[in-house]
């Protein structure tokens, strides 16, 4: 297929970029900002903005599909609405261009916090939506499906999925956990929060997408889950792998909750982006401990792989990339 795909100089972007290449596929990458993690490699890229649907338009035209990833994550609030404008008026922008420029099919990537979570509750694709109380970045996931979906009824062959914690090999901004599992690896975090998360692979990710497009449903959406694991698991599976220290014990949740507020104000101050925050700490503390991916299972053939092996790989992508 000859496809574009927006966000593709993200983390996920950047494995399914890859694996749409080694399938054959024609890509066109939309860029908005940078695209290191598209260096050397056979794509054509074009710019694009979700704010402008005409580039959009313009991006998607004469292609089959769109793999539409780009969004704005935020565990900091809306960003003066930043958020919304990234992640709802961008999705609406994403997939009324796609339609209206004749694609034939649009994968539409979520997120598992399009759902409200709670540790006891398993979350599928039936669960409610986030309640009003959730952090900006959930409930906007939750709105910008809702924009697919008006595009759906109108004629647009989308479907939806859902991944939960992504982490894995060609994280080149890193992400927040990229950075958090930089941090373990040098042994510079020295306790860990109690809490945990749903963690997948982007690589298993990028291989649900590509089976989304060629035979999701339109209409329907995907939980792309993999299994949850807490902070001091995925520190301790880090520190036997790299050899590192281990942290030397764990936060509790009600010092983590009252430290996170200044912890925040001080990375701000420094110029850095907040790694602890009380959004950051409403999922690892909220999130729910059984994501139910079976739907994605029987009908895309999603297979994660064990969180050990990802953790690794990425580690060691790490190293080779001269990150540690």
């Amino acid at each position: 297929m000859r496809v574009a795909v927006t966000g593709a100089s993200g983390h996920v972007g950047a494995n399914l970029v890859r694996a749409l290449l080694a399938r054959g596929d024609q890509v066109r990458a939309v860029v908005h900002r940078e695209a290191r993690a598209l260096g050397g490699l056979d794509v054509e890229q074009v710019p694009g903005d979700l704010a402008d649907e005409d580039s959009l338009s313009a991006a998607f035209d004469g292609v089959e599909g769109v793999y539409h990833l780009a969004a704005m994550i935020s565990i900091t609030g809306s960003h003066d609405g930043a958020v919304e404008r990234a992640n709802v008026a961008g999705a609406r922008h994403a997939a009324r261009a796609a339609r209206l420029t004749g694609v034939q099919r649009y994968v539409h990537v979520s997120s598992v916090h399009a759902f409200h979570h709670a540790p006891e509750l398993p979350v599928s694709e039936v669960s409610p939506r986030p309640l009003d109380s959730a952090p900006a970045y959930d409930r906007s996931k939750a709105l910008g499906e809702a924009e697919v979906r008006a595009e759906v009824e109108a004629g647009l062959g989308a479907v939806i999925v859902n991944p939960s914690g992504v982490v894995g090999p060609h994280d080149f901004g890193p992400s927040r956990f990229g950075q958090s599992l930089l941090g373990m690896a040098r042994g510079l975090i020295p306790a860990v929060v109690d809490g945990g998360f749903d963690w997948v692979d982007a690589r298993d990710v990028a291989s649900s997408c590509i089976a989304a497009m060629e035979r999701g449903r339109v209409g329907e959406g995907y939980l792309l889950g993999g299994r949850w694991a807490s902070v001091g698991e995925v520190a301790t599976l880090v520190s036997r792998h790299r050899g590192s220290r281990s942290p030397f014990g764990t936060v509790p949740r009600w010092l983590a909750s009252a430290s996170a507020p200044a912890a925040s104000w001080a990375q701000r101050l420094l110029g850095q982006e907040p790694l602890f925050t009380p959004e950051g700490l409403h999922a690892l503390f909220h999130g729910s401990r059984h994501v139910d991916w079976s739907k994605a299972a029987r009908e895309l053939g999603h297979a994660p792989r064990p969180l050990e092996s990802t953790l690794a790989d990425t580690l060691d992508w790490f190293a080779s990339a001269g990150r540690l």
